[in-house]
């Protein structure tokens, strides 16, 4: 299958899909973002974004509040949380015609095969995110580390449409890497996403230099990670021996981070427990890998959500 694509949905229009959207608009891409909150916002004042790799602002973005306005596209990028999912079939209905194809950049696992439950598994593109992003207020983002984007293909059917993604981001300034193995790259991505968003959470909210203040802390976030590395070595991935310790040190560089589950734990959203938790603990156990520290860990972030829900209802 020879695939291109000449127009572009961003389906959640929050930090991530407003900061690689907006690179690709800058680029001179045909996207369209489909919003709610920043509507508004961006409708009169248009997208400007801070970033390490150069700040640009998009004053007129093609901005959207119903995918049914949006059209027919060639690729959608999902890059809402997960717990909006319940709402994807809905929304990508009017945005598919018979080539498109769908990218989610979402964190976790699960995501895939959701999209490829509605849209098929042929069609399906995965992309993990590892970048130090936030929404500071509705139309403005910061990009303060990382950026780089690892493009892979749901199916190994060798496509190559995940080449044509690495070409097309690289050239809009994003650092795209095509992978030919993305299960392996989600792992990957779980070895940070585990301990760092659920220790976050479990701490009551705190940012990562935090995480890695105290050597007690710093020896509970590398216990997990080899938890996960072992879980995706077992589920037959070939993780780095590297990797904890690469994690750590970019995490160091990052300073005070906030990562997405402590932001959403704050602001009283739901917290995406089930793809960046439950999912990986399931398929530990599919695999006869204990996962003790995740168990727990997991544990006290449902506790923590409990205690700020009851207070948010006193």
């Amino acid at each position: 299958m020879s695939w291109t694509f000449h127009s572009v949905a961003v389906v959640g229009s929050g930090a991530v899909g407003l900061y690689y959207g907006g690179r690709l608009a800058a680029a001179g891409e045909d996207v369209r973002f489909l919003l709610r909150s920043d509507l508004q916002a961006i409708s009169q004042n248009g997208l400007k974004v801070h970033s390490v790799d150069g700040d640009f602002d998009l004053l007129r973005p093609q901005v959207f509040a119903n995918a049914a306005d949006i059209g027919q596209v060639d690729l959608v990028i999902v890059a809402w949380k997960t717990t909006a999912n319940p709402q994807l079939a809905a929304v990508l209905a009017p945005l598919v015609h018979a080539d498109t194809q769908v990218l989610t950049l979402q964190n976790g696992l699960g995501n895939c095969e959701l999209l490829a439950e509605i849209v098929g598994p042929e069609r399906v593109l995965g992309g993990m995110c590892f970048v130090c992003i936030n929404r500071l207020s509705p139309g403005v983002v910061s990009h303060s580390a990382g950026g780089r984007v690892t493009l892979g293909e749901w199916l190994p059917h060798g496509t190559q449409r995940h080449l044509t993604l690495e070409k097309r981001f690289q050239d809009a300034s994003i650092d795209g890497v095509a992978v030919d193995h993305l299960k392996q790259s989600q792992w990957e991505k779980l070895v940070w996403n585990i301990p760092f968003n659920g220790l976050s959470v479990a701490a009551g909210g705190v940012t990562t230099d935090v995480l890695l203040a105290t050597a007690e802390s710093e020896g509970e976030l590398r216990g997990i990670m080899s938890e996960v590395v072992t879980t995706a070595r077992a589920l037959g991935f070939h993780l780095s021996d590297d990797l904890v310790r690469l994690h750590i040190e970019r995490t160091r560089l990052m300073g005070p981070y906030r990562t997405s589950s402590m932001i959403d734990f704050l602001a009283g959203r739901e917290v995406e427990v089930v793809p960046i938790w439950e999912l990986p603990l399931q398929r530990a156990l599919a695999a006869q890998v204990a996962m003790p520290r995740t168990a727990s860990l997991l544990q006290r972030i449902r506790e923590q959500i409990e205690r700020r829900d009851r207070s948010c209802h006193s």
